[in-house]
């Protein structure tokens, strides 16, 4: 499945500072559909290549970080149960800056 990702506010730099990444990604073995959780786990093996731990917690993102699929906050379509598609643009923009 094609996806985009688009990383934002200082996570690019987690991912030798690219900020928008084509990726093709299938759904795990036996399972029909891609989630938000198989795409992060996903991510932490092929994306991010430093410091995981600032991007990740547990299985999930950390707090701070805001997740768009195609310009929808993912809290209000299922989080990491959320669904992804074929061509879907997934954001992360870190919303923790210094000052």
């Amino acid at each position: 499945m094609h996806l985009t990702l688009e990383f934002g506010g200082g996570l690019e730099l987690l991912c030798k500072s690219v900020k928008i990444h084509e990726v093709n990604v299938d759904p795990p073995e036996k399972e029909a559909k891609l989630t938000m959780k198989h795409l992060l786990s996903w991510m932490r093996t092929n994306i991010i290549d430093e410091r995981p731990e600032m991007f990740m917690k547990g299985d999930t993102v950390r707090p701070g970080v805001l997740v768009l699929v195609n310009d929808c906050d993912w809290e209000l379509s299922g989080q990491l149960e959320t669904v992804l598609e074929e061509k879907d643009v997934v954001v992360f923009i870190s919303t923790l800056h210094g000052g």
